[in-house]
């Protein structure tokens, strides 16, 4: 049935979609003297109306909650807007009736909840779920200042908690027998969502009775309560860790760690892995929650053995028979135990995760301008490994290894912060220790603002116009916190041909980087054409919407953002492989060095020379040149191709044998510092190579 004009403009107030909030049908029916009530959650207009005529407002009311009441889909997706206009009908009985028939109870619950409310903080809430519902029609999350601002509303945080406990004896009831199973009926989709928000809130505001709660709740529905494949509620344990992406804590990192581990559906864990690479990297936006990691040490007495996780440099798992540290897991043990055997590689497994989870964060933090609270982790094993820099006195900061220094302010070392003289200090001393930090510290590359960057102020052009491949650097941007890289099927007729990726930096700022497909990009197959390598474009940084001047970005911000954007060329271009694309090839091939390139540079110079082919090695500014007994080589430092004296001919070695024995590497970031070591081992003695797709190219 159609709408009278007033009833379809509070319709479209109330969800947002008036085009002018300041026009009503009837200017008559406006109060004189009254001007219009608005609320603005994360800029968004949520709620616009004026003061008409009480009778005509409420008839118009109760005409839209006839209109919306009868169809059960438009019901579902309208439940907030009538609770709103419900209250300006004097209809909350009838209506929440109603959509208890069509919802299960525990959104039932919640709307009895929203019900208590005045109509105006209902509206504020319709237009946010509006908004989110045509954002992102899959999901339909409230954005986080909504989630925070439904806590500091009557009624809501005790909701929340309570809803969850339902929630978990649901499930609880379904594995006892005492409610029927069936697979992915466990909840509706209105309880879903329900469950969303109230685990969004807790873990917004990391309440300390979440964690227990919704680990029991996450094992319940990740697995069938029979020997089936299925699950209670694939679509809730999905909800709840989009739900930990947007606000994870290591508890509910561990939790979601646990479903994954129990569940028999060959498809959750690969999707929960996809997710935990997400969540993981969000976690080190959450620094005040993310060193709450546990250092995972352990020692246990398995029967007359002893078991040790230990977390100095690599997680591992060990076992002991008195002061003697055994290869294998001891036959006794195996047999005797199996199922702690099983628990302990685990828990080994889990250990190494948290770990590399703890540095991620610890990483991410390096350049925020507020220090994290760094003092949880005293004691914590990853931190002797590290440099810390100490404020001894205002404004002065001593770098030391370790976080050895008590009660003075602390913070992460960084080379840009340091000199020249004194970064090189460190790399010496990381080298002689043979000390393998947690993350690239010492070695850091450091990306200063060009002539360049300052001649075309709001952008960046250092990584442009460099063609990559799509998949790969997809995936590694994604892994380093970058969202909306996505290029799909593309043909010279259309489609989606450019994308602009995105990552949250400290200090509210955004950095974006621009992709876009060519003539190079796609490839056909049997569904049609799909994009496989695309071009890099500008790098911005914004605040809010607007561009901030390159020179206006905190220098360290600066720096790791560029450096992403390096490592993902260096590892990504298609300027790797000697079949790739003329021009392109040649000049990334044997260019001049990034910055990446030059910490590499830095590093073999010192490793060179503790090496037994040092005498046949020279180090230029971009090639280590390397002299054999039948050609001289060049291999460049940064894509480690080679070209051969002295007529330049380039020489292609698929892989090389592995570097000097014992020789320590103090990075291995993305796998070339190893692969030039390798080279030049093989090239210095280019007599002894047998194989002959190498020797035809060396004696041509």
């Amino acid at each position: 049935m159609p709408l009278s004009p007033l009833a379809q403009r509070l319709h479209n107030l109330i969800t947002g979609t008036a085009n002018d909030p300041t026009y009503w049908p009837e200017a008559s029916q406006l109060s004189a003297g009254l001007g219009a009530a608005t609320r603005t959650v994360d800029g968004g207009l949520l709620w616009a109306s004026y003061v008409v005529d009480e009778q005509r407002l409420a008839a118009a009311a109760r005409e839209l909650v006839g209109f919306l009441m009868p169809d059960g889909k438009r019901l579902y997706e309208s439940s907030f807007v009538l609770l709103v206009v419900a209250g300006l009908a004097g209809m909350d009985a009838e209506v929440i009736a109603r959509l208890a028939e069509e919802h299960g109870p525990i959104a039932v619950a919640e709307m009895d909840v929203l019900l208590g409310w005045d109509v105006e903080r209902r509206a504020l809430l319709a237009e946010a779920m509006a908004k989110s519902m045509r954002e992102r029609p899959d999901h339909a999350t409230p954005p986080p200042v909504v989630i925070e601002w439904l806590g500091g509303r009557p009624g809501y945080l005790d909701f929340a908690r309570t809803i969850l406990e339902a929630a978990e004896a649901r499930v609880t009831a379904i594995h006892a027998g005492e409610v029927p199973y069936r697979a992915e009926k466990a909840f509706d989709d209105g309880e879903k969502r329900t469950i969303g928000r109230a685990v969004r809130l807790a873990l917004l505001r990391d309440e300390p009775w979440l964690p227990e709660l919704l680990d029991r709740l996450l094992r319940g529905i990740a697995v069938a309560p029979t020997q089936a494949k299925t699950l209670p509620s694939q679509a809730l344990l999905f909800e709840i860790a989009r739900s930990v992406q947007e606000h994870p804590t290591p508890e509910a990192i561990s939790a979601l760690r646990a479903a994954r581990q129990v569940t028999r559906h060959a498809g959750v864990p690969k999707q929960l892995d996809r997710m935990f690479k997400r969540i993981e990297a969000a976690l080190a936006n959450r620094l005040e929650v993310a060193f709450r990691i546990p250092d995972g040490r352990l020692r246990q007495a398995v029967g007359e053995h002893t078991a040790v996780i230990s977390t100095d440099g690599k997680v591992e798992l060990s076992w002991w028979h008195g002061d003697k540290k055994l290869k294998t897991v001891p036959a006794a043990v195996k047999r005797e135990h199996p199922d702690e055997v099983k628990r302990l590689r685990e828990l080994a497994k889990q250990t190494a995760q948290q770990q590399a989870t703890l540095v991620r964060a610890l990483e991410a933090g390096c350049a925020g301008e507020t220090a994290p609270p760094y003092r949880q982790l005293e004691g914590h094993p990853v931190t002797d490994r590290l440099i810390w820099e100490f404020e001894v006195s205002p404004g002065v900061w001593r770098a030391e290894l370790g976080l050895t220094v008590p009660d003075v302010p602390v913070r992460l070392w960084h080379p840009a912060r340091a000199s020249v003289e004194e970064v090189r200090a460190w790399r010496e001393v990381v080298q002689g220790k043979e000390l393998r930090q947690p993350y690239k510290q010492a070695f850091r590359e450091v990306y200063l603002l060009t002539p360049a960057e300052e001649e075309t102020r709001d952008h960046s052009r250092r990584f442009s116009t460099h063609l990559l491949r799509y998949g790969q650097a997809k995936t590694l941007l994604t892994d380093r916190g970058w969202t909306g890289m996505t290029l799909g099927h593309w043909d010279w007729a259309g489609g989606s041909g450019e994308c602009t990726a995105a990552k949250k930096l400290p200090g509210g700022l955004t950095v974006t980087w621009d992709f876009h497909l060519d003539e190079h990009s796609y490839e056909r197959d049997g569904y049609g054409t799909t994009a496989s390598i695309c071009v890099s474009g500008d790098i911005r940084f914004l605040s809010g919407a607007s561009p901030v001047p390159l020179a206006e970005v905190p220098p360290l911000i600066l720096s790791e953002a560029l450096r992403d954007a390096d490592l993902a060329v260096g590892v990504t271009s298609t300027g790797l492989d000697p079949t790739g694309h003329g021009d392109y090839w040649q000049s990334y091939s044997f260019g001049a060095l990034a910055e990446s390139a030059q910490v590499r540079r830095d590093a073999l110079s010192q490793l060179i020379g503790r090496t037994t082919i040092a005498d046949r090695c020279v180090m230029t500014d971009r090639f280590l040149v390397v002299r054999g007994d039948l050609r001289t080589y060049k291999i460049h430092l940064g894509s480690a191709n080679i070209l051969m004296e002295p007529n330049d001919a380039y020489l292609c070695i698929v892989s090389g044998r592995d570097p000097h024995a014992g020789l320590f590497l103090p990075f291995e970031e993305d796998g070339r510092l190893a692969l030039i070591l390798s080279k030049a081992f093989l090239l210095a003695n280019d007599t002894a190579i047998t194989d002959p797709s190498i020797t035809r190219q060396i004696r041509a």
